[in-house]
């Protein structure tokens, strides 16, 4: 199986709203995806044209997709239903570096905790040793044909 299908049969996500390329391990607490920004994704025409960078709206969501990723797996082993993650809450993110066209960056969440239904992670990202981002997230699991 593909790095890429291995993601795809997880999560939801499709191109060009994916953000992750490849789970490169997972533990019990949490999982590390992959992903290089490749340099002819339409947004770096618009952002910032000449010097383009990855919006940080971008790399969050990649974050949260890796998150998606974890609770997928988490989920079907606990015997939970397919389901799609629903991003609830967002807090204490933190840029330190830019991401450029064609960077490569490694994207780890862990489990914090489940509350009344909502898994709260932590997330970061890393390119080699240079830290990219931190963010504190939580997520509810929507088992798929349930109501709203």
């Amino acid at each position: 199986m593909s790095a890429t299908s291995q993601v795809l049969e997880r999560i939801p996500h499709r191109p060009p709203f994916l953000f992750v390329d490849e789970i490169l391990s997972e533990t019990p607490d949490g999982l590390v995806a992959g992903r290089t920004w490749r340099p002819d994704e339409a947004f770096y025409q618009g952002h910032y044209p000449g010097a383009p960078i990855t919006p940080g709206v971008l790399l969050c969501e990649a974050v949260f997709q890796t998150g998606a990723l974890y609770l997928s797996r988490s989920l079907a082993q606990e015997g939970v239903p397919a389901g799609m993650p629903l991003l609830v809450k967002i807090s204490d993110v933190r840029f330190r570096n830019p991401v450029f066209p064609g960077d490569r960056v490694m994207i780890e969440v862990r489990k914090k905790d489940l509350m009344a239904g909502f898994y709260s992670m932590s997330g970061a990202m890393k390119r080699g040793d240079t830290r990219i981002l931190s963010v504190e997230f939580s997520v509810a699991w929507k088992t798929l044909g349930a109501a709203p």
